[in-house]
């Protein structure tokens, strides 16, 4: 992996991990990647989205990301936290009263 790299050139790398992650969940579920006014240079905010229904924005600082995108751990993290929002955004699939799926 690689760490560094421009403002934009971060921002590309962090929505496409972003959005292969949250497609494993559901392949309907769309990453929006928040990079313009004053988070531009600065800051990221990601939000998944389903149907209607939308996660609270994640927060990124750009250095961070920049710096640790190339570590594994950070990066391990990042999968399990964006597989978990996207998980939250599914519709409950068990029926009432059963327990189970």
């Amino acid at each position: 992996m690689f760490s560094g790299g421009d403002y934009h050139e971060v921002a590309r790398w962090l929505h496409n991990f972003l959005t292969s992650h949250a497609k494993r969940v559901d392949p309907r579920i769309e990453v929006r990647l928040s990079t313009t006014g004053e988070r531009e240079g600065r800051s990221y905010a990601a939000t998944l989205s389903l149907a209607d229904g939308a996660t609270p924005p994640m927060e990124f600082d750009f250095a961070e990301v920049a710096a640790r995108r190339g570590e594994l751990a950070w990066c391990s993290a990042l999968a399990e936290r964006t597989l978990a929002l996207g998980r939250e955004l599914l519709p409950d699939r068990t029926p009432a009263g059963t327990g189970r799926p």
